[in-house]
């Protein structure tokens, strides 16, 4: 619901500032306050992730352009994703693994 308001409210914010009424400094804060927030994901979360969409930890690398170590760190906890890995992963979850096919 709230993701809703917000859509609905960058939306409105947007034909402001197309109209001419909303700078573009004020636009570009709108825009960072709208961007979903990135959370972190453990390592059973992201075994849970994978095995929701039913690949391999191989298959899952190759999605995400990374490597199977890389994964296998991720999943037992030794190594955490941060940065664009762990956007990828937020927008797997929120979107699933056809996303990136």
């Amino acid at each position: 619901m709230a993701r809703k308001i917000l859509q609905t409210v960058h939306e409105t914010a947007k034909g402001l500032h197309e109209a001419g009424v909303m700078d573009t400094r004020t636009m570009r804060e709108f825009d960072v306050l709208c961007l979903q927030p990135v959370k972190a994901l453990n390592a059973a979360q992201i075994r849970r992730l994978r095995t929701r969409n039913r690949v391999s930890q191989a298959v899952f690398a190759a999605y995400l352009n990374t490597s199977l170590s890389t994964v296998q760190k991720w999943e037992c906890g030794q190594k955490r994703p941060n940065g664009p890995s762990l956007k990828l992963l937020n927008l797997v979850e929120q979107m699933g693994l056809e996303l990136l096919a």
